[in-house]
């Protein structure tokens, strides 16, 4: 695979940057379990494997490098292209309410950074992530690669047909603001299966839904307001 001059650079940070000084690790620790303490354990989240997996994935790897001093606070973060990364406590917060297994084959609609994924990775047994803008994933997937996350698989293309040749998926998480849940991720999502999603107009309020097939019923909750880039088809 050919990578642009970008990627390259940015691959090269990455490597760089995981074999930083050992005072300089330590102290993204120290900001990594204050971030966990004060954003996430602070507002209620108590799901062990979600608050683990916060504790583990190194955000500060997945933003550009002038913002890694910033990787710990309580914001999202721009990655290019009009994205972000989200905000700590909603990365938990959404990961937490899928509620992920060890067992657990996952559907991730929006790439990204790869952060989201590398969440889910740390507690589930396979990540499937979908992102739509090519250079986006062709950067987290060597991101992830070189973190080590061999149960992550990174596809670029229309998340809203989702992935029925690997489907069912016992949770789905959708990382982008949607206007309308799409049938294709329902009809993805298996019996006993939770999706998480950002449901509403991108010039008016989004709802984080929860999603539950029960007996081949949907069921779904309105979690909390958010604000979510919009889904790109």
């Amino acid at each position: 695979m050919l990578f642009s001059s970008a990627s390259k650079k940015y691959i090269l940070f990455l490597f760089l940057l995981i074999g930083t000084q050992p005072a300089l690790s330590q102290n993204y620790e120290r900001l990594r379990n204050k971030m966990v303490r004060d954003q996430i354990v602070a507002r209620g989240i108590t799901h062990r494997s979600t608050l683990q997996a916060m504790r583990t994935v190194e955000r500060h790897l997945f933003v550009d490098s002038q913002l890694a001093n910033k990787a710990y606070e309580d914001n999202p973060l721009p990655i290019g292209h009009g994205q972000t990364i989200s905000q700590p406590f909603i990365v938990a917060y959404m990961t937490s309410l899928v509620e992920p297994r060890p067992h657990f084959r996952i559907l991730e609609i929006g790439t990204g950074s790869g952060y989201q994924a590398a969440v889910l990775a740390e507690i589930a047994d396979s990540v499937f992530t979908m992102e739509i803008i090519p250079e986006l994933g062709e950067i987290a997937e060597k991101r992830l690669e070189a973190l080590g996350y061999e149960n992550v698989r990174v596809i670029v293309g229309d998340g809203y047909r989702g992935l029925p040749e690997k489907a069912p998926f016992h949770a789905i998480v959708v990382t982008a603001g949607a206007e309308h849940i799409p049938p294709p991720l329902l009809e993805q999502l298996a019996e006993g299966g939770k999706m998480i999603i950002p449901v509403g107009s991108q010039f008016a309020v989004q709802y984080l839904i929860l999603i539950e097939k029960k007996k081949g019923r949907i069921t779904t909750k309105n979690m909390m307001p958010v604000r979510f880039v919009p889904f790109t088809r």
